[in-house]
């Protein structure tokens, strides 16, 4: 009989302001995908800030779980995969970051997913 345990996932927080250049942000229009999971504090929770990554950075995004109650006093978990371009997909992360959104990924290849 196989082993049903699975091993969790170590999340590391990204910084994307560190982490891109202005050319890598110009220069790669190819579609990509990348999951991600994001903290909105409570101070946000009326903010529409998922229809913005698909609005304003024109993402495709695919919620594959949340945590976030209706009258909730703590802060709200989103699993997200994202889809778009390089450019698209930095962009809304640094929106993301600039609204000081906690933003874990796990990766970058969508077949590598378990969660």
């Amino acid at each position: 009989m196989a082993s049903t345990n699975q091993i969790e996932p170590t999340f590391q927080p990204i910084h994307p302001k560190k982490d891109v250049t202005e050319t890598s942000v110009n220069s790669d229009n190819r579609p990509t995908q990348t999951r991600i999971r994001i903290k909105i504090p409570q101070k946000y929770h009326q903010e529409p800030i998922i229809s913005r990554l698909i609005s304003d950075h024109k993402l495709t995004v695919n919620l594959n779980q949340a945590l976030l109650g209706a009258n909730a006093s703590n802060d709200g978990w989103f699993d997200l995969d994202l889809q778009g371009s390089s450019r698209q997909i930095q962009s809304a992360l640094i929106y993301l970051a600039e609204m000081d959104i906690e933003i874990w990924s796990k990766s970058t290849d969508p077949e590598e997913e378990i969660w």
